[in-house]
């Protein structure tokens, strides 16, 4: 074990207690607990610990992404995470590339594969590692492939004072049958429903207006649990309570209720914790956001004009997240997806770590939508875990397979099609225990939309197989007969498919399951987007 503090700026390190701090460490069975009690005011700069490994050339390695967005899969020994630091310095900070993974706080290394709270190897010497200290301190699981050995950090910069104590690891590491291990590590406890609905986005993305929304919610399938409003209603991202009067004229209130009319549930979208640069929030209470040591607010990415995170500890930007939400529960919306939710990990604290931040953060959304169905989206799954109903778990679906390719050269977060079915299918293992599984749309139309029809269908099987969640944002009304019989097919599959399984097999993902009696067994291709025949 090593451990770096600072005293008063002073650098110590450390493999066993000294006159400054005690380190406690606990093993039984197969679970690890290491605990810190600072003797004196200390600062963690980092702690870590090793276990041998021997890596095999067919070894397959899980890799758990930092938030909902980012790139998830089990990985061969010969690849490599995306590195947004090697695209051009001047790109990066242009457009915040950097701001929505895990870049500004952990060194990417050639060689090394890292990932977050939970990681197996699939192979000759299968091993399971879960945290159970996420709530305290993300476990960062690094993979070193060239020097044949697991690292384990935790994510914990924080001054502890004199007496205090702090849980720096608590984890299992498991050897032996990884199917079993993961089953008991993620059991299958909670039972609400799947659900099957509408969500404006992949259609007209923020160009909505009350015309096309009520258009839509005209055509809606009968079957329908959800219809949701996405971004695009508001004035700026941030001004939630200021509706865009020209593209909804009479406000969402009459919408609402005509949604409640239909006997769905009423959706709305909201990033609650951030504010972009044209907003009247951004420009009217600069104190509510969170600033770095310059004085500088913290950008989190590009999107609309750029936007920026609000400091969930400022009691007047705390109390207008709680307004904003409270605004639309009281309206009669009760299913929230509530998106950009890393943002709150940008912020820097020398009292809480990253992960007690954002939890503070998803504790508040809880206490204040009671009653109602939170979808986390662009979250960090740990901290989601028990709080949220459904997760995103994994990025944006692309209207294009694999996205404009000047896209493919950045960060692990982009938009793709491509990458967010793998996490469909490599995050299910979660699916039914930290939280029901959102996989993002599936797409039927043939206008606004460049994937084939194999793909369509690809994506369509593969949400309904191993999401929890089934949306489109298709108008029902434009189906043909071929379209309605798929939208069945899927729905089929969705509420019924069972024993479902899948393997890796270099660019190949087997996969089976039971359907009406019967063994399924498809291959999927995952460069091409389609099954193979």
């Amino acid at each position: 074990m090593k451990l770096a503090y600072t005293i008063k700026g002073v650098l110590f390190q450390t493999e066993k207690s000294d006159d400054a701090v005690e380190i406690n460490v606990a093993t039984k069975q197969n679970r690890t607990t290491v605990i810190l009690k600072a003797k004196k005011e200390i600062k963690i700069e980092s702690i870590e610990l090793t276990e041998p490994y021997a890596y095999n050339p067919n070894d397959l390695v899980f890799v758990n992404g930092y938030q909902s967005w980012t790139d998830t899969k089990e990985f061969t020994v010969k690849e490599n995470l995306k590195n947004i630091y090697k695209v051009p310095k001047f790109l990066v900070n242009k457009f915040a590339f950097d701001k929505y993974g895990d870049a500004p706080f952990k060194k990417y290394r050639k060689g090394v594969l890292h990932g977050f709270d939970y990681s197996y190897i699939r192979g000759e010497k299968p091993v399971f590692i879960g945290s159970y200290n996420s709530r305290n301190a993300y476990l960062i699981i690094n993979h070193e492939l060239k020097k044949n050995q697991i690292t384990l950090e935790a994510d914990c910069k924080i001054t502890l004072t004199q007496g205090d104590e702090f849980t720096v690891f608590d984890y299992a590491m498991v050897y032996g049958d990884l199917d079993k291990t993961i089953e008991a590590f993620f059991p299958k406890k909670m039972e609400d429903k799947n659900i099957f609905g509408y969500t404006s986005w992949y259609n007209h993305y923020q160009n909505i207006t009350e015309d096309i929304i009520l258009d839509n919610l005209k055509n809606i399938d009968p079957r329908f649990d959800l219809f949701q409003i996405d971004d695009g209603y508001e004035q700026f991202v941030g001004d939630w309570l200021k509706v865009d009067k020209v593209k909804f004229p009479n406000g969402l209130e009459g919408i609402c209720k005509q949604i409640l009319d239909k006997n769905v549930t009423a959706g709305i979208w909201l990033a609650p914790f951030v504010a972009e640069e044209k907003s009247d929030l951004y420009k009217e209470h600069p104190d509510w956001l969170y600033k770095d040591k310059e004085g500088n607010p913290i950008k989190c990415g590009s999107n609309w004009s750029g936007f920026y995170v609000l400091d969930i500890y400022n009691e007047n930007a705390k109390a207008y997240i709680v307004e904003c939400l409270t605004h639309y529960k009281e309206m009669g919306f009760r299913f929230f997806k509530l998106d950009f939710l890393y943002s709150v990990g940008m912020i820097e604290r020398e009292d809480k770590t990253r992960a007690q931040i954002t939890e503070d953060a998803y504790q508040l959304i809880v206490d204040t939508l009671t009653d109602c169905k939170v979808l986390g989206c662009g979250a960090i799954p740990s901290n989601s875990a028990g709080k949220f109903t459904y997760l995103r778990i994994g990025p944006d679906v692309s209207l294009i397979f694999d996205d404009v390719w000047f896209m493919r050269f950045f960060h692990r977060e982009r938009i793709s099609t491509k990458v967010t079915l793998q996490n469909t299918i490599y995050r299910s293992i979660f699916a039914r225990s930290l939280f029901l599984n959102d996989p993002d749309v599936f797409l039927l139309r043939d206008n606004n939309i460049s994937l084939s029809k194999e793909q369509k269908e690809a994506l369509a099987t593969i949400n309904a197989l191993f999401g929890n969640v089934l949306m489109t944002s298709d108008n029902p009304g434009d189906y043909d007969e071929e379209r309605k019989e798929v939208l069945t097919k899927i729905l089929h599959i969705n509420q019924d498919a069972k024993n479902k399984k899948y393997s890796r097999n270099g660019d190949l993902i087997n996969i089976s399951y039971e359907l009406d009696g019967k063994v399924i067994n498809k291959v999927y291709d995952t460069q091409r987007g389609v099954f193979n025949e």
